[in-house]
């Protein structure tokens, strides 16, 4: 594993993205090296991708919770013999 890569990975979201505009800000300067502006853009990417699978992860866990929520919900109205209602309060079927 790289140094580059080991960095990013314990980077925050946050800090994920602030390097990502950093670079952006930079790639947008022409007046920098092409080797420069290629290890900037793979650094972009990897930036990138380490945000989009973040971000899933994130989505993830939301809608286990939210399922998981959903579950003990109906679980509750089983025990107790409360049919679910909408949230205008009509039954649903």
């Amino acid at each position: 594993m790289t140094a580059k890569k080991k960095n990013i990975e314990n980077m925050t979201y946050e800090e994920a993205v602030r390097r990502l505009e950093e670079i952006v800000n930079r790639l947008e300067d022409t007046d920098i090296p092409l080797e420069e502006s290629l290890a900037s853009f793979q650094e972009g990417v990897a930036l990138s991708r380490y945000c989009r699978e973040k971000l899933a992860e994130i989505e993830y866990k939301v809608e286990y919770l939210l399922k998981e929520e959903q579950q003990t919900l109906q679980e509750i109205d089983c025990e107790t013999g409360n049919n679910a209602q909408d949230d205008d309060g009509s039954e649903s079927t």
